[in-house]
C-alpha cells in the first residue's frame, strides 16, 4: 500500500497537545510574573506594613458609600472613627479637626492674628475695656468704652452675641482688614474703623512683682513658645529695678506646654551645667536627657513654687526637678499627674495627630503619670480627691506608686500620680460654692460698669492709697447681687452669709484691677491668698530645703 504524504492539518493534529501544554506552562510563567510585578490591593497594602484591618475600614466605608440607606458624611464618619481609636489609646492623644487647629496652635504659639482689644459682653452689647498697646486698635484710635455694634455687614449689638462669637468676627489672617461700627459715649452716630489685624502676643506670664522688699513673685499661666522670653523679662525686672533675692514662681491651675520652654527657665534656677532636668523615653522614641547650661544670668537664692491639683505636664516637670535637686520648696497640693509626651503630625487636610510618643521622668527616676487605666475614674480624678477629703487633709494624700526615690539631699519622694508638695496647703472650701461660682463669674462686668457710673467714688492717687482707704461696703456687694439676678443668678442669702468676706475680697481685687492695672489685681489678690502666704513663710528660714530635712529625720 503506497502512503499518503501528511497534510498541515495532520501534523498540527499531532503536536498540538504539546502546544497546548506549552501554552499552559506559558500562561502559569506570565502569570506568576504579573502577580508579582502588579500585586492585589491587600497585599500592597501588608507590603507597606499597614495593617490588613486598615483595608477592612476603608471597605466598610465604601460599602457604606455604596449601599446604605440615608446619605451620611463620609468625612463625619472617619473623624469619628479616629476619636474612637485614640480613646483606647490614653486620655491625651488626640485628633484635633482643622477648624480647631489654629485655635489650639495659638494657645502654645503664644500669639494670635487680630486687632488687639480687650472687651466685655455688658447688656448685650460688646465694650471696649482697653485697646492693647501697640495694636491695630489702638493705632487708629479706638477707646476704651467705646461700644463695638457692628463687624463688616454683621449687626452685633442686641442679638445675643457670645464672648466666642465676636473673637470669631475679629480674628482673621496677619494683614487682612476688617471694619468694625463704633459707637463712642452718648453719640447716635456710628463711627466706622478699618483695621488691618496684625500680631497680638498672648501672655503665659501673667504678673512679675515683688511680694516683700527682697521677694519676687512670677506667675506662668501655660508653657507657650514665649514663655522663657517673657519669664527672663520679668526676672530681669525683679532683680535689677527691685533687688530680688528669693522667688515664688506660681504654677497653680497651668496645664503645661512646651518641655523646651520650662527646661530653659528651670536652666536660669541652677548654677551648675550638666545637671539632669528631666529625661523623655518612650517604645520607639530613644532616651533624651534635658540638662543645666550652667549659664544663669541671676543669682537666685531660696526658691518655692506654688502648685495644685490644675498644674500638669511642663508645670510638673519644673516643680519635680527643683524638688529632686533640693532646689526649691513645693508648696500647696498635690498636681495633676500628666507624665505623658506628646508629638504633633500635621495631617494633609489640615488637621492634625496628637499622639503621645514617651514618658518624661524626673530627675530621681520617677514617673508621675497617674494611671489611665481607667478613663471615668482619670477623668473624675480631681473630684475623687476633694470628696476623700485630699484636698483639705495632707494625711489623706494618695501615695499610687509607693517605690521610694530619692532627692539630692536624701529626702523621699514618690512618683505615679502627681508630684506631692513640700508643704501642704489645704484648699479653701468656699471657693467651691456653686454661689460664689455664679457670682464671681460676673463680677468683671459690674467693677466695670460700677466705676464708670461711679466715678467720684474711685478717686485715689495711687494703689497704696486704694489699698488703705478703700473698703467693699454692704452696698456695693448688694450692688453686684441685684445685677446677678439681672444675669438670673437669684440672691441666697443663706450662701452669701458663708462667702461673703471671699467676694468682698475678690471684688476688692477687680476693682483695683479696673483703676490701676493687672498687677494691682495680684497685689490684692495674693496679700490674703494662704498658699502664697505659706510659700513666705518658708522662705523667710535662712535655709529651707535644710530645715526641712533636719526636720524630717
Amino acid at each position: 500500500m503506497t502512503q499518503q504524504p501528511r497534510t498541515l492539518s495532520g501534523r498540527l493534529y499531532i503536536w498540538l497537545p504539546l502546544l497546548f501544554a506549552m501554552v499552559l506552562v506559558a500562561g502559569m510563567l506570565i502569570g506568576m510574573r504579573l502577580q508579582r510585578e502588579a500585586p492585589t490591593i491587600v497585599r500592597d497594602v501588608r507590603s507597606a506594613g499597614t495593617p490588613e484591618s486598615a483595608g477592612k475600614l476603608e471597605e466598610l466605608l465604601r460599602y457604606i458609600d455604596a449601599k446604605y440607606v440615608d446619605t451620611v458624611s463620609r468625612d463625619r464618619l472617619v473623624e469619628n472613627a479616629m476619636h474612637d481609636m485614640l480613646k483606647q489609646l490614653d486620655p491625651h492623644s488626640t485628633y484635633i479637626p482643622g477648624e480647631q487647629l489654629e485655635e489650639v496652635n495659638e494657645q502654645l504659639e503664644g500669639n494670635f492674628d487680630g486687632i488687639g482689644v480687650e472687651f466685655l459682653v455688658l447688656d448685650d452689647t460688646v465694650t471696649v475695656v482697653a485697646p492693647l498697646a501697640g495694636g491695630p486698635a489702638e493705632e487708629v484710635g479706638i477707646l476704651a468704652n467705646d461700644k463695638i455694634v457692628a463687624v463688616e455687614d454683621s449687626v452685633v449689638a442686641g442679638i445675643g452675641i457670645t464672648s466666642s462669637g465676636i473673637i470669631d468676627l475679629l480674628r482673621g489672617k496677619k494683614g487682612s482688614k476688617v471694619e468694625i461700627g463704633i459707637v463712642r459715649g452718648n453719640e447716635s452716630q456710628v463711627r466706622r474703623f478699618t483695621l488691618t489685624r496684625a500680631e497680638i502676643p498672648m501672655h503665659s506670664v501673667d504678673i512679675a512683682y515683688m511680694l516683700d522688699n527682697k521677694t519676687g513673685y512670677i506667675k506662668i499661666n501655660r508653657f507657650s513658645a514665649t514663655t522663657h522670653e517673657e519669664f527672663m523679662k520679668g526676672l530681669e525686672t525683679l532683680v535689677k529695678k527691685h533687688g530680688m533675692k528669693d522667688l515664688v514662681i506660681d504654677l497653680r491651675q497651668n496645664p503645661g506646654g512646651f518641655l523646651q520652654q520650662a527646661t530653659n527657665i528651670l536652666s536660669q534656677l541652677f548654677s551648675e551645667k550638666g545637671k539632669l532636668l528631666v529625661y523623655t523615653e518612650g517604645r520607639s522614641v530613644h532616651r533624651s536627657d534635658y540638662e543645666t547650661t550652667g549659664r544663669a544670668f541671676y543669682d537666685i537664692r531660696n526658691i518655692a513654687v506654688l502648685i495644685d491639683e490644675g498644674s500638669a505636664s511642663a508645670s510638673e516637670i519644673m516643680a519635680g526637678a527643683l524638688q529632686d535637686h533640693d532646689r526649691a520648696y513645693i508648696v500647696g497640693r498635690r498636681s495633676f499627674g500628666k507624665g505623658l509626651v506628646q508629638e504633633q503630625y500635621d495631617l494633609r487636610d489640615g488637621s492634625a495627630l496628637r499622639l503621645t510618643v514617651a514618658r518624661y521622668f524626673t530627675p530621681s527616676g520617677r514617673s508621675i503619670q497617674k494611671s489611665y487605666t481607667n478613663a471615668d475614674a482619670y477623668d473624675n480624678d480631681v473630684w475623687e480627691r476633694l470628696t476623700s477629703g485630699e484636698l483639705s487633709s495632707e494625711g489623706r494624700i494618695n501615695v499610687a506608686d509607693t517605690t521610694k526615690y530619692y532627692t539630692t539631699g536624701g529626702r523621699t519622694v514618690y512618683g505615679g500620680g502627681g508630684i506631692t508638695p513640700d508643704v501642704f496647703v489645704p484648699i479653701d472650701t468656699l471657693v467651691l460654692s456653686a454661689y460664689y461660682s455664679d457670682l464671681r463669674q460676673h463680677v468683671p462686668q459690674f467693677v466695670y460698669r460700677y466705676v464708670n457710673s461711679h466715678r467720684r467714688d474711685f478717686e485715689y492717687a495711687s494703689l497704696d492709697q486704694f489699698k488703705r482707704r478703700f473698703q467693699v461696703t454692704d452696698q456695693m456687694l448688694n450692688a453686684l447681687l441685684d445685677y446677678a439676678v439681672t444675669q438670673q443668678v437669684p440672691k441666697d442669702a443663706k450662701q452669701l452669709a458663708a462667702i461673703k468676706p471671699e467676694m468682698k475680697r475678690f471684688l476688692k481685687a477687680r476693682f483695683a484691677r479696673q483703676l490701676f492695672d493687672e498687677e494691682s489685681f495680684y497685689v490684692l489678690w495674693n496679700e490674703q491668698d494662704p498658699v502664697v502666704r505659706k510659700a513666705l513663710q518658708t522662705l523667710t528660714k535662712s535655709n529651707p530645703i535644710t530645715e526641712y530635712q533636719h526636720k524630717k529625720k
